[in-house]
């Protein structure tokens, strides 16, 4: 019951400060007070305005704001986002652009599961959506899953990930961003084992933990000094009364959030201050640079506990990937059983989340691949979001993507049986 108290506290704080936020702003925003030539009302009201915008926007999902897009024939054509397999902890959409035909290339983009939306990646999505068909991993908000429907660790995730490459046929190209680099890698050397005519044709990992002791960083020391015990003691509480996952155990999104914001608490707070005074001065818009990267960075989904902590214990304490001994649903899976599908490695030489050296040893791993199915890439400069979402994504690494696609494409398979799409609000 306490953990259940708590979750309840932290929501009941968020609410109070967006409460206090929009008091502010109404307060200060009064008629009355226009005639009183006094700076710190259009402050105290901007004051207001940055903070309600804040704390309204961490429990709310973004939207993936990709309505139309401009085809080669020069027309606007709408893009309409198609569920191709749902299931309770995630789904499978399909970002389908109306009247153009066909793309050659069919690409799986599996989204992080690691605090935000899988809408985090919609630069990504936008700029592959160009010349590609594609496919995104939709993870859900751990709070709003019944108990009843179980469990979700990384076991059952990597499921998910075969279960979805198998529905795309072999055909599909896919790409792994941050961390389910690792769990993509050990979903595709299962396939190799026990459904080889449904591997992909190319695996691209992006800024992954494949091996975390590679090149140490701040994320990966705070995993070997804590006990598996501490995380659960004080990273883990029980869904509160207001959602439909009541009682369900999660590492909170807001917890997260505060975890997230005081690696950059210097950088965060500047950030707010430079733009309550914009907005005191009139300088801010409803979608400029600030709310644009705020909306989403602030927008945080719960992880289920047992996600949670066999991330931790398995992928960075104990090392399971990187030392080849995963084990899925009773199977040891053997990376080095991957011999037929191309490698690539993204990283970024500035990240300072999975440093470069972690993501590449998914090359020494695939001891059963040729030399020629493997590559690798490090973006000077960049950093870890710059590499699937930023400049260096769109001008560097996406074209040498495409290229690595268009050199390990297989001729079209036959299509796996599929439902009727089942289609979601845009």
């Amino acid at each position: 019951m306490r953990y259940m108290m708590s979750y309840d506290l932290m929501e009941t704080t968020r609410n109070m400060n967006q409460w206090l936020g929009a008091t502010a702003l109404s307060m200060a925003s009064y008629p009355a007070f226009s005639a009183i030539p006094n700076p710190a009302l259009s402050w105290l009201a901007a004051w207001g305005e940055v903070t309600e915008r804040t704390f309204q926007r961490m429990v709310a999902r973004p939207d993936w704001g990709i309505g139309t897009f401009t085809c080669e024939d020069g027309k606007d054509h709408t893009v309409e986002i198609d569920t191709v397999v749902e299931k309770p902890f995630g789904d499978l959409i399909h970002f389908r652009v109306v009247g153009r035909e066909v793309q050659p290339r069919k690409v799986l983009l599996v989204a992080p599961m690691s605090g935000h939306y899988a809408t985090l990646l919609r630069s990504t999505v936008k700029s592959l959506v160009e010349n590609c068909e594609v496919y995104v991993t939709d993870w859900h908000n751990a709070r709003d899953i019944p108990v009843s429907a179980g469990k979700f660790d990384i076991e059952d995730y990597t499921l998910y990930l075969v279960d979805f490459m198998r529905e795309l046929g072999p055909e599909t190209h896919v790409i792994a961003v941050c961390q389910p680099a690792p769990l993509t890698l050990a979903a595709t050397a299962y396939l190799a084992e026990q459904d080889p005519d449904a591997q992909p044709s190319s695996l691209t990992l992006i800024g992954g933990p494949v091996d975390p002791d590679a090149t140490p960083t701040e994320v990966t020391d705070f995993g070997r000094r804590v006990t598996m015990g501490q995380l659960e003691e004080t990273m883990i509480q029980r869904v509160g009364f207001k959602y439909a996952g009541v009682g369900r155990k999660v590492y909170p999104g807001l917890l997260q959030l505060s975890s997230f914001m005081s690696m950059n608490m210097d950088r965060h707070s500047k950030a707010f201050m430079d733009q309550i005074l914009k907005v005191s001065r009139g300088e801010a818009s409803d979608h400029d640079a600030h709310n644009r990267f705020y909306d989403e960075y602030l927008a945080v989904m719960d992880m289920t506990a047992e996600f949670y902590l066999s991330t931790v214990e398995r992928i960075f304490k104990n090392g399971e990937i990187a030392k080849n001994e995963f084990i899925v649903d009773g199977h040891k899976v053997d990376i080095g059983k991957i011999t037929d599908v191309a490698v690539k490695t993204v990283e970024g030489a500035n990240d300072d989340i999975s440093a470069p050296g972690q993501c590449i040893a998914a090359l020494d791993l695939c001891t059963g691949l040729p030399e020629s199915k493997k590559a690798s890439h490090v973006e000077p400069g960049a950093g870890h979001y710059g590499i699937f979402a930023g400049r260096s994504w769109r001008n560097n690494i996406r074209p040498l993507v495409i290229d690595f696609m268009n050199a390990n494409s297989r001729a079209s398979a036959p299509k796996s049986k599929r439902t009727k799409p089942k289609i979601a609000a845009v």
